[in-house]
């Protein structure tokens, strides 16, 4: 049961380092190679503004906001091509 709990970790580790290193050569393409620049357009999905919850004694911000270009995409499935394979 905990083995299954370790693989699902590292999975998690492989996607969120590929989508870290998808984004990053991304933007070192994108800005580097004209022809190339679309690599490096990002879209925001998540919360705009984070939601606050004041409770007088307590104040809890609650805020999540991805930016994904196409880069970190393809690290995505990089990752967990990779994963598979491991």
């Amino acid at each position: 049961m905990k083995e299954a709990g370790k693989k699902r970790g590292l999975l998690w580790l492989f996607i969120f380092l590929g989508a870290i290193l998808g984004s990053v050569l991304g933007d070192a393409i994108g800005n580097n190679l004209d022809f190339l620049s679309l690599l490096k357009d990002s879209y925001s999905v998540g919360m705009p503004k984070p939601l606050v919850l004041n409770l007088k004694v307590l104040a809890v911000t609650f805020g999540v906001n991805f930016k994904i270009n196409i880069m970190t995409i393809v690290g995505i499935i990089m990752a967990i091509i990779l994963y598979r394979r491991y």
